[in-house]
């Protein structure tokens, strides 16, 4: 019993260390994961700690939670595009990186080609979470996001797969390629065969019931669960691949069978149990590291990352050509952002105690792992601005500026308000002073209005982060009135529902939510109807909702397009028309040239039936006395 509540306090411990760290790193704008392993080391040197883990705690059970959560994300259609290069990294790219690096540590140190090989393959696989938080950060191309990532989720089991097979040879002094290859499919292959299988009988029955808490229980079974069927003895598969596949099926095929409450409930949990295991994995990287270890073998450590690093290059460099229009400036960053973490020291850490070379091989791996942490993860934000993947065009950085000065000067008012109710200040100065600045406040608010209504994917932004904080709020609401006793929890569960449905669906638009009866009657002085092809549909109704416009569709079939279409009307406030045009360039591609009215000329006269073409979409204006949608 004192074990467990020792056990306890060490993890409620190291949880207050990483929010702490966590908090710090985000306002210091710096990835908390490298705050996180250098806290580790502080309290290592500080405490003369000698912390002894189980890579089987790793492995088994903060493992999964990362993994999962990442594939959980990961749609099929993102994952599509670049699925034959990402393989081509996970599975290639992990052998020729085990015997580059084989080749060149063997090379410059005493380590044998095979032990070489060992060290190769653990430290084949990358870990770039504190990348990829990086760049949904930065709002870098999500695109690249999933290259590194999907490679990511992929290589970690093929790494664990090469690392046992290169251990069994080193172990029994020798190898047999077909037996290799034959063993790798039999594990990778299996892995993979076990996740896909559970993966859909979960997907299964989360679809046939209605209970949030069951069914964020089922998605924890399924992601442990994987892991654990794979890894059994009857079998001896990749439980990682496994967990991959499992999280990549029910993500996209277990959300469609859940209702939106619990798809709420199912992302804020894996995204608590991600950032849990997240902190706990880094915080152990650092209290693990011996750096009296590193300094004895200082000289393997540096070939041991100049061989990581020119394996990376090789394997970006060379398969990346393979890729569909893979720009330059992303090879740079997947080069760069090929970090080691966790699962690179739970291998080096499982090795036996008499493996020979375990000491050097601990050593190289620790130097590797910090050297990716602190060197690449510190410099990679660096990187991503002077490659300029983050365009932030004159009129974002024009709105923040006029933005910050509007929120300064009504801040300032705010505050002499109090002071003139508590007396600090006279009221006769108050109300001189009252004019002033009330007038000073509008005229940063027009300036704001001025610069908004420019851009229109800016205004969507921001009326979609409105739209989303006054859900949230309609649930904090409804809440506190089950809370009080106010509501059944018949109805919360309903009006919840409802809420939760809103907060899932992108293209809602704030004329539906604020509507209250059959009929909606908008301040529309003209009717925009806009012939959009089939493949932009979603793409122009989300982007006219986010702005704030409401869209009625209908299906229609026409020539002049010469591929199918659907119809759109929409209803146009007076001012708003160039805003409207704007929005379906912006999301419809360019297929079709028809007509003749050039977009550059605007505004153009509102005759009835004015045509203007707009990319891949032809739509006409008509000026309407009401505009009732029901």
């Amino acid at each position: 019993m004192s074990d467990f509540i020792l056990i306890e306090e060490v993890i409620i411990g190291l949880l207050l260390i990483a929010s702490i760290v966590a908090i710090t790193a985000r306002r210091l704008r710096l990835p908390y994961t490298v705050g996180l392993v250098l806290i580790g080391l502080a309290l290592t040197l500080i405490r003369g700690a000698e912390v002894d883990i189980s890579p089987n705690v790793i492995l088994a059970l903060l493992i999964p939670p990362l993994v999962f959560e990442a594939a959980f994300h990961i749609r099929f259609e993102d994952l599509r595009r670049d699925f034959w290069l990402i393989l081509l990294l996970a599975i290639p790219g992990v052998v020729i990186t085990t015997l580059m690096v084989a080749g060149l540590v063997s090379f410059g140190t005493e380590l044998s080609f095979g032990i070489a090989a060992v060290f190769g393959s653990l430290v084949a696989a990358t870990d770039p979470v504190a990348v990829v938080a990086l760049f949904r950060r930065l709002g870098v191309p999500k695109r690249l996001q999933v290259l590194l990532e999907g490679e990511s989720l992929f290589n970690d089991g093929t790494a664990i797969v090469m690392f046992s097979i290169t251990v069994a040879a080193v172990s029994s002094g020798e190898f047999h390629l077909v037996e290799g290859i034959a063993e790798f499919l039999k594990v990778a292959g299996g892995g993979v065969l076990v996740g896909i299988i559970l993966g859909m009988i979960i997907s299964q029955i989360i679809g046939r019931i209605d209970d949030p808490l069951v069914e964020t229980t089922l998605t924890t079974v399924l992601a442990f669960g994987a892991y654990l069927v794979a890894e059994l003895p009857l079998f001896e598969f990749s439980g990682v691949l496994a967990v991959v596949a499992a999280g990549i099926v029910n993500g996209n095929a277990g959300p469609r069978g859940m209702s939106p409450t619990t798809r709420v409930v199912v992302f804020n949990f894996w995204e608590y149990a991600a950032f849990i295991a997240n902190s706990l994995i880094f915080l152990l990287v650092g209290l693990t590291i011996d750096l009296y270890i590193l300094l004895d073998n200082w000289q393997a450590i540096l070939w041991a990352i100049l061989a990581v690093l020119a394996a990376r290059a090789v394997s970006i460099y060379g398969f990346s050509m393979f890729g569909r229009q893979i720009p330059g400036r992303w090879r740079h960053v997947l080069y760069w952002g090929g970090l080691r973490g966790a699962i690179a020291l739970a291998l080096v850490l499982s090795l036996p105690a008499g493996f020979e070379g375990r000491e050097v091989l601990q050593a190289m791996a620790f130097g590797v792992v910090l050297f990716t942490l602190l060197v690449q993860g510190f410099s990679m934000d660096w990187l991503v601005a002077r490659l300029k993947l983050v365009n932030r065009s004159h009129v974002q950085e024009e709105y923040e500026r006029r933005h910050a000065r509007f929120i300064a000067g009504r801040a300032s008012l705010e505050y002499l308000r109090r002071m003139g109710q508590q007396g600090l200040i006279s009221e006769h100065t108050w109300q001189r002073l009252l004019p002033l600045m009330e007038r000073q406040t509008e005229t940063l608010a027009e300036a704001v209005r001025d610069v908004i209504s420019t851009d229109p994917t800016m205004e969507a932004e921001e009326l979609d982060t409105a739209r989303r904080e006054a859900l949230r709020a309609q649930r904090s609401a409804l809440t506190g009135l089950l809370r009080d006793g106010v509501i059944s929890e018949d109805v919360y569960a309903q009006l919840v529902g409802e809420v939760d449905a809103a907060l899932t669906e992108h293209s809602l638009t704030w004329p539906e939510l604020l509507r209250s009866g059959s009929v909606l009657t908008l301040d529309a002085k003209h009717m925009v109807m806009a012939m959009v092809q089939e493949q932009d549909v979603e793409n122009a109704i989300s982007a006219l909702g986010k702005v704030g416009f409401s869209v009625a569709r209908l299906s229609s079939t026409g020539g002049f397009l010469s591929r199918r279409n659907v119809t759109l009307f929409i209803g146009l406030p007076e001012g708003r028309e160039e805003t409207v045009v704007k929005v379906l360039r912006s999301s419809c591609r360019k297929r079709v040239d028809f007509g003749t009215s050039p977009i550059q000329n605007w505004p153009i006269p509102l005759a009835a039936g004015k045509q203007v073409t707009v990319g891949g979409a032809t739509i006409f204006i008509f000026e309407v006395e009401t505009y009732d949608e029901f």
